[in-house]
């Protein structure tokens, strides 16, 4: 027999982000890296979690993606720059590229 519906009135926090509470996260099984799908109907929101399907092994376009990068992923370990350093790198990349667009006129 399936679970009784579930209804809770929670308060928005700032910037509009709300707590699920714990019943209904244990329930639809969304722990702490869990994506959620929001949809706004008319008068209503939506939040259920994502099931991510990984791509198999043989998936044409995974395997054309990889083949694609594959002389930087060489260049990359030739050059001994360590999996960290390179971590770090990319997020010091993606950091300047964000404040560069906050400080961006709009």
């Amino acid at each position: 027999m399936p679970d009784a519906p579930l209804t809770k009135v929670v308060r928005s926090l700032r910037g509009g982000q709300i707590t699920i509470p714990a019943e209904f996260r244990q329930r639809l099984g969304i722990g702490d890296e869990t994506l959620l799908r929001l949809t706004l109907g008319e008068g209503d929101l939506r939040i259920e979690p994502v099931r991510v399907v990984e791509a198999g092994a043989g998936s044409p376009w995974l395997r054309e993606l990889y083949d694609y990068f594959a002389p930087v992923r060489d260049e990359i370990e030739a050059s001994g720059v360590s999996e960290a350093e390179l971590n770090a790198d990319i997020d010091a990349a993606v950091a300047a590229v964000r404040a560069d667009r906050r400080l961006a006129p709009r």
